[in-house]
């Protein structure tokens, strides 16, 4: 191997780490563009947030389709590793529930529209929602069985219980401002406190 060859090697790696966090933050961009004005977004409004060319997002992510599967797909990665980081970090195994659960609900928020958006592929739908809960049900699940063993929380609940009750509470959030589901998960994760 000469010189060249080797210099090419060295910096290939960091080239990929490159692209990789540039397409973490159009991700990242396109997720907030979602939040704000629905999955129907123009795609010049997700450029501009992330700071790149239309034509950037158009060759990472040729269809609107691709780009809504690769943002639910990101959102989901983000909050399952979440999960263990917060419950090393919160000063209890509840607070850390309560801070997964807020992701969770921005979460929630960031998919609404996806349906509708993928309609056309009820293959590629079911696809993600199995991936959303061989990734999410568990990563919840641990956070229940620590504030459990910590005698925080009332032991008879199931973390897929527990999802589909959040995203019970987010459903028509949008649709009325008045609604502050945030809140009301906030009064349900409270409430999940052991009775001293």
């Amino acid at each position: 191997m000469d010189e060249n060859e080797a210099a090419a090697g060295r910096t290939a790696p960091r080239k990929r780490a490159d692209a990789r966090r540039n397409v973490e933050a159009l991700l990242d961009a396109a997720a907030a563009v979602f939040v704000a004005s629905g999955v129907e977004a123009p795609v010049r409004d997700i450029a501009a947030e992330a700071g790149v060319g239309m034509g950037t997002i158009y060759r990472h992510f040729p269809t609107r389709a691709d780009l809504i599967i690769a943002v639910y797909r990101h959102q989901v990665e983000a909050c399952a590793e979440a999960g263990p980081a917060l419950l090393a970090a919160a000063p209890t195994p509840h607070a850390a529930l309560a801070g997964w659960i807020d992701l969770f609900v921005d979460f929630l928020v960031t998919k609404h529209g996806l349906a509708a958006a993928l309609r056309s592929d009820d293959a590629g739908l079911a696809a993600l929602h199995a991936h959303f809960l061989d990734r999410l049900v568990p990563v919840c699940a641990r956070l229940l069985e620590a504030a459990v063993d910590a005698g925080e929380i009332r032991s008879d609940l199931e973390a897929y219980a527990l999802m589909r009750g959040v995203g019970n509470l987010c459903i028509g959030a949008d649709g009325d401002p008045r609604y502050d589901a945030r809140r009301l998960v906030g009064l349900l994760v409270a409430g999940l406190r052991q009775a001293v």
